[in-house]
């Protein structure tokens, strides 16, 4: 009776061990981390760039699926009020096609240093027109010369005889900055008779729409709606962007008021994965930062990598 007892004591004790092992090991698996890390939770706010709010909307939705108790919010608004409203810790995640130092200067330089950057691809941008334009290429100083309304018809660059109506973006849109500053090397003024539109979508359906219209876009926005412009003859392809050919170009960032943890840390760090960068990243229209064989600072300098 003694033995016997002790063999049916033993037995359980193994059991149970057993189980135990098994539950921290389906704990691994749930949580998608360590067996003692705490499972995902909380909501995160993000917003800001319109350029790159379709790639944040789709990974967030990813990210969701994976993580039931993480609630992801995403807005558009511009990237002038993406870093505004992260730097005033309003939302989690500030979306930007432009550096925090380049929106967030002089009285408000301060709170740009408390910004952590995070850039998760690269972000094309190319002159975009109505398609019964008859105009498929513009130089740098067209460009200039129409979006300071020195050139006001198609005739003049070679197109049809047709008043051009230019889409514009309003101040705080990075992806303007964007194309101010390496499409036209200078800021410009609002014209007269210009239209001001803060979506990257709306804009894109102006111009499909408007005759004569003339406007830009993220390269994730293309599509046969409109006609995409060479840049002094140059395509805005992928691949003329890596290879530094194509000069209007921008690291898309999202920026968060101090370093990161917990859920936001987890959302951050899953954009640099394989399987973002790679997929979403790539199946979006954007530029994963891994594929650039060119860097550019903050002054705008471009050096080989």
């Amino acid at each position: 009776m003694t033995k016997s007892w002790i063999l049916t004591l033993a037995l359980t004790g193994v059991v149970a061990l057993a189980g135990c092992d098994n539950n921290n090991n389906a704990g691994s698996n749930a949580s998608g981390e360590s067996g003692n890390s705490a499972k995902l939770s909380g909501s995160i706010l993000a917003s800001g760039s319109t350029a790159l709010q379709p790639l944040v909307e789709q990974v967030a939705e990813k990210f969701m699926d994976d993580h039931q108790d993480v609630d992801i919010q995403v807005q558009g608004g511009g990237s002038g009020t993406g870093l505004t409203q992260v730097a005033e810790k309003q939302v989690q995640i500030g979306n930007s096609d432009v550096f925090a130092e380049e929106k967030l200067k002089d009285a408000d330089a301060d709170k740009a240093k408390a910004l952590i950057d995070h850039q998760v691809a690269v972000v094309a941008i190319a002159a975009v027109a109505h398609k019964d334009t008859g105009v498929d290429n513009l130089t740098k100083q067209q460009l200039v010369d129409i979006f300071t309304g020195k050139i006001t018809n198609w005739k003049d660059v070679g197109g049809a005889d047709q008043k051009i109506q230019i889409i514009n973006r309003p101040a705080s849109s990075g992806t303007r900055a964007t194309f101010e500053k390496f499409a036209l090397g200078t800021k410009t003024e609002d014209l007269a008779g210009s239209i001001q539109e803060d979506s990257s979508g709306t804009v894109k359906k102006m111009i499909g729409e408007t005759p004569g219209a003339i406007g830009y876009l993220a390269l994730s926005y293309l599509d046969d709606s409109v006609t995409t412009l060479k840049y002094e003859g140059t395509e805005p392809s992928i691949d003329n962007v890596t290879s530094g050919k194509y000069p209007v170009w921008a690291y898309e960032h999202m920026y968060t008021n101090g370093e990161p943890d917990g859920a936001l840390k987890a959302f951050l760090d899953y954009f640099l994965t394989d399987e973002v960068q790679e997929g979403d990243v790539a199946d979006l229209g954007y530029i994963p930062v891994s594929k650039m064989q060119v860097a550019r600072d903050v002054d705008g300098n471009v050096t080989n990598k």
